[in-house]
């Protein structure tokens, strides 16, 4: 048995799940764990948190939790629609592939998220993965080189 490790408000830190090596999708948390239009933080090993959406219709979307202009944590936003707003300088981030909406240019890392009796889970991939670098995240262009980490 592992723990994978969530953060929130009104629930345990750590959640423990039976968790089978061989399976490339670890389970995380129930989608009731997440508040709808709410967050919450995962831990991983080796990298920035990724943060789980829930939207109002229960679909659960995973981002880094790092807005592409200066690194704002994305779980501290406002959910509205399939987005979400940085809490630092008001950047509207698509919930469905990280992009920044116009006339703001930049992305933040998306990823695939399986739901599966009522339990969300991550690709182990995702999870083990160190930070995209800069580029691979993001466009530069919009806040000047490397400015956007």
């Amino acid at each position: 048995m592992s723990t994978a490790s969530i953060e929130g408000q009104g629930r345990p830190a750590a959640m423990q799940y039976e968790i089978d090596r061989d399976d490339p999708w670890v389970p995380l948390c129930r989608v009731d764990d997440i508040p709808r239009l709410g967050a919450r933080r995962v831990q991983r090993v080796a990298g920035s948190p990724v943060a789980l959406f829930r939207l109002a219709d229960d679909r659960v979307h995973a981002l880094l939790d790092r807005c592409p202009h200066r690194g704002g944590p994305l779980s501290q936003g406002l959910v509205f629609g399939d987005r979400v707003s940085c809490p630092l300088h008001g950047w509207t981030i698509s919930l469905v592939d990280g992009a920044a909406a116009a006339p703001d240019v930049g992305r933040t890392a998306h990823y695939d998220v399986r739901v599966e009796a009522g339990l969300v889970h991550l690709l182990r991939s995702d999870l083990d993965a160190e930070d995209p670098a800069p580029g691979e995240a993001c466009l530069e262009s919009a806040c000047g080189a490397g400015a956007c980490r």
